[in-house]
């Protein structure tokens, strides 16, 4: 029985994490086509100068600082 909840409970875990990466992709995809991370995009000549750069890492440097210019 003990077994069975640890199965049911590494299952949703497993199942849980799998949605959560599906949302962000989803997400990170509606932000970095929107007008407003464009624009911040190309006044900082973030891809001219890091190409390399990861969508990952620019949609997270947008929303820091966007939430620090809000928090300002």
């Amino acid at each position: 029985m003990a077994n069975s909840t640890l199965q049911d409970n590494t299952a949703f875990a497993s199942n849980q994490w799998g949605e959560d990466s599906q949302i962000w992709q989803n997400l990170k995809t509606a932000i970095a086509s929107s007008s407003g991370f464009q624009r911040w995009e190309l006044e900082r000549n973030l891809n001219l100068i890091e190409p390399t750069t990861n969508l990952d890492q620019l949609v997270s440097l947008y929303l820091r600082e966007t939430l620090e210019t809000l928090a300002y």
